[in-house]
């Protein structure tokens, strides 16, 4: 599990302040980290164009270019005139080496971006799109030096100074960073961070279901009730899940006749050893008022999702137009699992904020934080490419999201993969942040083409996790 930060501008100050390192030195060990880099990945004499802009990301660059100079062939590309502190003594330093500037931007074996790190604020304007086009068309291996330039950069590599920065793992944004790596500015990360209540979860960090106990029987595991709806599949691809992960016994609770596989229960009421609940998963309208309050007057934990967030009480002839999820919030052991649509559905309703799709993957941790100041007993996640766990006033990002999840079902089996964890004693965090690592890694492990994954293979592969 890593740090991740809004900006990193007050942990370099401490370095000064409390470390007495200084800029210019915090800038070489910066510039060898890309250096080492390099060197690991590519021969010598391999041809390698910088371009740098004016602020101290160019500086990094121009630093960069000066330390690979006479190992490799080195050109620096000037998208502006070095402008700070920094980025001027950078200048001169390269000047002495005499290192070519390069006049017109071609393939190359490696290609850096230099042009602005996360100071920089706002959009670019044409000229900085062309330069930025003109990058993304060459053939070459691309590094980005800290970020890519306002996230417009394709790189192969971030090598970011320092620490994480947040604004790495917007959904927008992953197109574009490739694999980053963190460079040490002096001094080991452990002492250049400082505490955050964000992070950055590995696939080190899931914890699964074990069974160590020999005198044990099903009851051991948990039994998890899953509300079956209009849409019966997809209950009972969370019920599928949840048993491979561990779950004792699973029931599907519903009002109308179902097939469903043998290996799983089917009835009207709760059994009374029900230890955690799933509902939202193709619920539709096939509960009554009557039928939904019976499956949630209890204290058992409760995983809820998909058509939950859109429901009112007006469907099931009761108060108008009062979301059915409100009451839900007030449950002490919750999970929530909205899409982005989902969300700010639930944003609205909660009188949060009435706000687009867009506007939500844009500032997506502002939302989260808002809504979670609001509900500190939920326990949030909020589906995307990079999936964001939160409750209360701690924060997760899981990383490991990948296009091969964009298929309907998978969103089911999450569902059962913690619905599982809960009714086997989890805690709702640590149930929601294990069952999204296994989910991702469920589809990091599928070997076979990324556009045929189906649920089912996600449920196959729980065995091999």
């Amino acid at each position: 599990m890593q740090n991740l930060y809004d900006e990193i501008k007050t942990l370099d100050e401490r370095c000064y302040s409390e470390f007495a390192l200084s800029e210019d030195i915090l800038m070489e060990h910066a510039a060898n980290g890309m250096v080492l880099f390099i060197k690991n990945n590519f021969a010598k004499n391999s041809k390698v164009i910088v371009v740098c802009g004016s602020g101290n990301n160019g500086a990094d660059g121009l630093a960069l270019a000066r330390l690979l100079h006479g190992d490799y062939y080195v050109e620096i590309y000037y998208v502006k005139k070095p402008k700070s502190k920094m980025a001027l003594l950078q200048e001169k330093r390269v000047k002495a080496l005499n290192i070519p500037r390069c006049k017109e931007l071609k393939d190359c074996d490696i290609l850096v971006d230099a042009i602005v790190g996360t100071g920089f604020i706002g959009e670019f304007d044409k000229y900085y799109c062309e330069i930025i086009e003109k990058m993304n068309s060459i053939k070459a291996y691309k590094i980005a030096c800290d970020v890519p330039s306002a996230y417009k950069f394709y790189a192969d590599t971030t090598l970011t100074m320092g620490a994480l920065k947040k604004s790495m793992f917007l959904d927008s944004h992953k197109e574009f960073v490739g694999e980053i790596k963190v460079l040490d500015l002096g001094i080991s990360r452990s002492v250049y961070e400082c505490a955050t209540n964000w992070k950055l979860l590995d696939l080190e960090d899931i914890n699964l279901p074990r069974r160590d106990k020999k005198d044990s029987h099903k009851g051991t595991y948990g039994h998890l009730a899953i509300a079956c709806g209009d849409k019966s599949g997809a209950s009972i691809l969370s019920a599928l899940s949840a048993l491979r992960f561990g779950v004792g016994l699973v029931t599907l609770i519903g009002y109308k006749d179902v097939i469903i596989p043998h290996t799983i229960m089917y009835s009207h009421f709760l059994p009374k050893t029900t230890t955690a609940l799933a509902c939202g998963m193709g619920l539709g309208n096939e509960f009554s008022k009557l039928e939904m309050d019976k499956f949630l007057d209890n204290d058992y934990p409760l995983i809820i999702d998909a058509d939950i967030f859109h429901m009112h009480r007006e469907e099931r002839g009761s108060t108008l137009g009062v979301p059915i999820f409100l009451n839900i919030l007030k449950r002490k052991n919750l999970v929530l699992t909205p899409h982005a649509k989902e969300f700010i559905a639930v944003l609205k309703q909660t009188d949060l904020a009435d706000i687009t799709v867009q506007e939500l993957q844009s500032n997506r941790f502002k939302y989260v934080e808002l809504f979670t100041k609001k509900f500190p007993n939920a326990t949030l996640l909020l589906k995307g490419a990079n999936v964001i766990i939160a409750k209360n006033d701690k924060f997760f990002i899981n990383p490991h999201g990948t296009q091969v999840l964009a298929k309907g079902g998978s969103g089911d089996v999450l569902s059962g993969l913690i619905g599982a964890l809960l009714a086997q004693g989890y805690n709702p965090l640590e149930a929601t942040k294990t069952a999204s690592l296994a989910h991702t890694k469920l589809a990091l492990n599928y070997t076979n083409s990324n556009f045929s994954l189906t649920p089912d293979d996600l449920i196959d592969g729980i065995c091999n996790l």
